[in-house]
């Protein structure tokens, strides 16, 4: 099951990029809406090989989910791989440079069921799959804004 959409921001290629790159204010965010997160690699700068735990409710059943960044190329791309009990999927952000100054964001989310629970899961997934997919646009649609008005601010 994919999820996939697609942005346009006002701002540079290599902004966007670094607001992307800001996990600790996304591990921030996370906790604030009740997961638990916890960084796991020793890693100084972002770059391939970071990790990190995260437990949340889901559906009422206590998930956990592990983390890696599988590619980051600055400024195009950062994929991020994650495994859990029975799923496994990819979370992909893409960017591409309209002009100096609006970039093109693209964000796709897929998961993979491993077992015959996971499927029973996607499965229902998939029976509310046009309001998941309008409720995915509209977060993706409101964080570009965000990110355009940080960068409307700090410019």
């Amino acid at each position: 099951m994919k999820f996939s959409t697609r942005e346009d921001i006002e701002a540079p290629i290599d902004t966007v990029f670094d607001m992307l790159c800001d996990f600790e204010g996304f591990e921030r965010s996370a906790m604030r809406r009740g997961a638990e997160v916890q960084r796991v690699d020793r890693l100084a700068k972002p770059g391939v090989g970071m990790m990190w735990d995260v437990v949340f409710s889901m559906r009422g059943k206590m998930r956990k989910v592990q983390l890696e960044m599988a590619r980051f190329e600055r400024p195009q791309e950062m994929l991020l791989v994650y495994r859990a009990a029975g799923l496994e999927g990819t979370f992909q952000i893409e960017l591409m440079a309209l002009s100096r100054s609006r970039t093109r964001i693209a964000i796709s989310f897929e998961l993979v069921p491993m077992n015959l629970s996971a499927r029973l899961l996607v499965q229902s997934l998939k029976l509310a799959k046009t309001s998941l997919t309008k409720r995915f646009k509209l977060r993706v649609a409101e964080y570009a804004k965000g990110m355009e008005e940080r960068h409307k601010r700090l410019a």
